[in-house]
């Protein structure tokens, strides 16, 4: 993914703009994000991946857009790549202006309704996050009510601009590493919303101390089990008796790691033992760790290592 974009300064946020309106939660007969984005947009995602405990990632590259994007029942969250392009959003007397480029957010709150105009291509990565995810993250905070997001058009937000992209971009054709890596980006995203974008911004206290030693062997033993075995935040945290907010920070303080990143060492290091000690083809071990295709076992390892199996493999033999 290619990575620029500017902004218009002295139009940015502007007072009166709606980007100060705060948006409502969400009505079951609202349309669905992906749905509503669909339909003005007037095509389909490069790639979407849906996670029925946390919300969707979709990116898309669209054309102009002058059209009334009508409620949705999911927040949307959006950052951009690619070349600059004008945003304009208006509704009733309210104009919000921005610039889509790298490192800024869009934020249309759930619920909302607004007339954009949007001139040329745009390469945008969206998070549709359902209110209930922002409520579970909240009370698992041990915060009051997550309240409302405020409506956002082309904000700085380098923080929750990364966090985006990396959703969209991390997927290594591994279902297993995928879900958990997404679960824990969305997580770390509505914390990040509650913080810098609802109405009331939260603080959170760092948690201190980590997992007891048996129940951090617990949580090892099910991310070393078979690829078949439920790796998931909610599966991991409800064995430990922990929220998935407190669990992956307690798992980090114990470990160094994220649940995603030890996961991901584990299968690395389970791969360059079978490559060494055994002479297993490299379709063979990219099945048995859980792997899509020996294509997407490659590119991981090789992301990891800067050598693909095969090349590890004649050197370390």
């Amino acid at each position: 993914m290619s990575k620029s974009i500017l902004r218009d300064p002295p139009q940015e946020d502007p007072p009166a703009a709606s980007d100060e309106r705060q948006g409502t939660p969400p009505d079951p007969d609202r349309r669905p994000a992906g749905m509503e984005m669909a339909r003005v947009l007037k095509t389909a995602p490069l790639r979407m991946a849906s996670d029925p405990s946390s919300g969707t990632i979709a990116h898309w590259k669209h054309g102009a857009l002058h059209d009334v994007v009508e409620p949705m029942a999911d927040h949307v969250i959006m950052t951009y790549t690619g070349s600059m392009q004008r945003l304009e959003r208006r509704s009733g007397r309210s104009v919000a202006i921005g610039t889509a480029r790298s490192g800024v957010v869009t934020i249309i709150p759930a619920g909302s309704s607004a007339r954009w105009d949007i001139p040329g291509l745009v390469n945008v990565v969206q998070l549709y996050l359902p209110h209930t995810t922002l409520q579970r993250v909240a009370s698992e905070a041990d915060m009051a009510g997550p309240g409302t997001l405020l409506e956002r058009t082309g904000h700085a937000d380098t923080i929750t601009s990364r966090l985006l992209l990396s959703a969209a971009d991390v997927l290594e054709g591994n279902e297993a590493l995928d879900a958990l890596f997404r679960q824990q980006v969305t997580d770390l995203l509505a914390t990040r919303l509650l913080a810098a974008h609802a109405g009331s911004p939260t603080t959170f206290q760092p948690v201190m101390g980590g997992l007891s030693p048996k129940v951090l062997v617990r949580a090892i033993e099910r991310l070393r089990s078979d690829v078949d075995t439920d790796v998931s935040l909610a599966a991991l945290a409800s064995e430990a008796g922990l929220s998935r907010f407190h669990f992956c920070r307690a798992f980090k303080e114990s470990t160094g790691l994220s649940p995603h990143a030890w996961l991901r060492q584990y299968r690395l290091e389970q791969a360059m033992n079978m490559l060494r000690d055994s002479d297993a083809s490299i379709v063979a071990i990219a099945a048995a760790l859980g792997y899509s295709s020996q294509t997407a076992f490659a590119a991981a390892f090789r992301k990891l290592t800067g050598e693909t199996p095969s090349e590890w493999r004649r050197r370390v033999r």
